[in-house]
């Protein structure tokens, strides 16, 4: 009981809120395995009303949950190793253990459900963090623009990339061609055939989740200096702080996100890796003030027991959309239509709150947290 107490309910909201919005985000490569352009481009959205149903979310889904995720694991690790200094614990040999898991699971994760995993980045970008995190506050402040700069250099040259290769019909041709073997795969083919696939293109399947280390050792730097800050505290500060965010992020980052609208794919990778984080952070400021303010608070509570059980909600959404889109299961894939998409979005985010409601009443978090939590402290307690 004292550990819940403890817990600052902001974060589990947007923790529960953020895990929501990846599913948001992924069902989409679920319904349409192999389509990866359509991850990154909103072209010809005006022709239906479908198409640009599906920009409008992409405009305020896309990338801004991974941005807001990371942040938060950022803040997770700050109150991580403020409790190893408490508590006198060996910070860096508990910390690579715990990290270590955390890899472990996106391993497996990878392998046997969704080649998509965040989890195993978040473990590498923790690795780093674990070192930059004991120095005093300007190398940390140091240590973010770097690695922010390396980040926006490299989403520039990218972006230049990006906008000539979607122009060049050899190169969508190679992508259409792709784009149909992974949908066969997925719709057609065995449980075990998908897995060695998976493995067989390791590198290539991960190519997105090693090209944003530095954006994630920059948003959990960003998040672990907003905690220092006082951002998630329950004083006057606290909430100018998150005023600020909600006025800026929001008022910034919707115009920017927007830009994914414009043809010709000028915008569509800075929407995902530079414009997403600045509305990520508008989220935190405007969830503040939902809370502040108590509304829904029949939302809010689901949200907060799904960010109770953050990480077993992430593989079980998962697990649950593997069964209904692919063809060892119910087969639903490839579906086209967007409104069925974001009908089994809906569903299958009432099934999170149903589940997340029945372990925290039964266990008082998610069972991986519970596990995890065990594997983690255990070899270092005194």
């Amino acid at each position: 009981m004292k550990q819940q107490k403890n817990r600052i309910r902001l974060l589990d909201v947007l923790r529960g809120f953020a895990i929501i919005g990846t599913l948001g985000t992924n069902i989409w490569l679920f319904a349409q395995p192999g389509n990866i352009m359509g991850v990154f481009s909103n072209e010809n959205w005006w022709e239906s009303f479908a198409s640009f149903l599906t920009a409008f979310l992409s405009v305020f889904v896309n990338g801004k949950f991974l941005s807001l995720l990371t942040i938060l694991f950022g803040i997770g690790l700050e109150l991580k190793y403020r409790k190893a200094m408490r508590e006198g614990l060996p910070w860096i040999r508990m910390y690579l253990w715990t990290m270590l898991l955390l890899l472990l699971d996106g391993l497996l994760h990878f392998i046997f459900v969704f080649e998509y995993d965040i989890l195993m980045s978040y473990a590498l970008t923790g690795m780093i963090v674990a070192f930059i995190i004991r120095y005093r506050e300007e190398i940390i402040k140091r240590s973010m623009i770097v690695s922010a700069m390396i980040h926006f250099t490299g989403i520039i040259l990218v972006s230049i990339g990006w906008v000539f290769l979607i122009k060049d019909e050899v190169f969508l041709s190679e992508m259409a061609r792709m784009s149909h073997e992974t949908t066969q795969l997925y719709a057609n083919q065995s449980y075990c055939q998908q897995i060695q696939f998976r493995m067989n293109d390791f590198w290539g399947l991960r190519i997105e989740a090693i090209l944003i280390i530095f954006m994630n050792i920059t948003l959990y730097i960003l998040g672990i200096r907003l905690f220092r800050a006082g951002a998630f505290s329950n004083n006057d500060k606290a909430q100018r702080i998150r005023k600020k965010l909600m006025i800026y992020g929001l008022g910034i980052g919707i115009p920017l996100n927007l830009l994914t609208l414009v043809p010709g794919g000028f915008f569509d990778i800075a929407s995902r890796y530079v414009f997403a984080p600045i509305l990520a952070l508008g989220y935190i400021g405007l969830f503040a003030w939902v809370l502040q303010k108590a509304w829904a608070p029949w939302l809010i509570k689901r949200f907060e027991s799904i960010g109770k059980t953050a990480l077993s909600c992430y593989i079980l959404q998962n697990i649950l959309t593997s069964i209904i889109f692919y063809g060892w299961g119910l087969s639903v894939a490839p579906l086209s239509s967007a409104y069925v998409v974001i009908l089994l979005w809906i569903l299958l985010t009432i099934v999170m709150m149903g589940a997340a409601e029945f372990f925290v009443k039964y266990i008082g978090t998610g069972p991986l947290e519970y596990l995890w939590r065990k594997l983690s402290y255990s070899p270092f307690k005194k």
